[in-house]
């Protein structure tokens, strides 16, 4: 075992407290800038969420970066698809309710103008081996955790993300060239924010830790 080297309390509680003064700072961001961020920068955040944890060590996922433009704007035209449908009635009138104060609509010019999209995608089968065939376990928790590891990545890089999440998101399958038998997760927006971006005041309301913990 290697990276536990001896911590001190004090020191480890002042690294708990700088992580959550960067965390805290994070915010969904819907207005992005299309100034151009290193591929490198992309691939650091990849290899960061390609450290999570997995069921059975298997590492159930893949991941699509997309910066050709063409690309970004066949999946804005697919996803934009189903969220017209998703708010022509496909969505219950409380989901509505509850999306309406962070005023979102059908329209997601993000998708193109964000210089990076990652879609991390789920695999049913693999293993911890490239070209290993064999049944995979808790696929969504695992590729879940890596989301959150390269959400913190790239927020730790200075970059601003939004996940976006189309119902049903089958074609993505298909314009990234994935096996008809991995399943998206969710389209990671990535980039700067925009000049003057704004964030609902509705995403500024977050439960504190004596709302959310219980200690026994």
């Amino acid at each position: 075992l290697e990276g536990y080297a001896p911590v001190a309390p004090e020191a480890m509680e002042a690294r708990a407290a700088a992580f959550r003064a960067l965390m805290e700072q994070r915010r969904t961001v819907r207005e992005l800038a299309p100034d151009p961020v290193p591929r490198a920068v992309i691939s650091h955040a990849i290899a960061a969420a390609a450290s999570a944890p997995s069921g059975a060590n298997h590492q159930p996922w893949h991941f699509v970066a997309v910066a050709d433009p063409a690309i970004k704007r066949a999946i804005r035209g697919a996803a934009e698809e189903e969220e017209r449908a998703f708010y022509a009635g496909r969505a219950s009138a409380e989901w509505l309710e509850a999306l309406a104060p962070l005023g979102t609509d059908p329209d997601k010019p993000f998708l193109e103008s964000a210089p990076w999209l990652v879609i991390p995608f789920m695999q049913r089968r693999g293993g911890p081996r490239v070209g290993d065939n064999r049944q995979n376990y808790y696929v969504v928790e695992s590729v879940g955790i890596a989301v959150g590891f390269m959400i913190a990545a790239l927020h730790g890089a200075g970059l601003a993300t939004l996940t976006h999440t189309p119902n049903p998101m089958k074609f993505l399958t298909r314009i990234c060239g994935r096996p008809a038998d991995e399943k998206p997760f969710v389209i990671l927006v990535v980039g700067l924010p925009a000049a003057g971006a704004r964030v609902p005041e509705h995403a500024l309301i977050k439960k504190g830790v004596d709302a959310v913990t219980t200690w026994l």
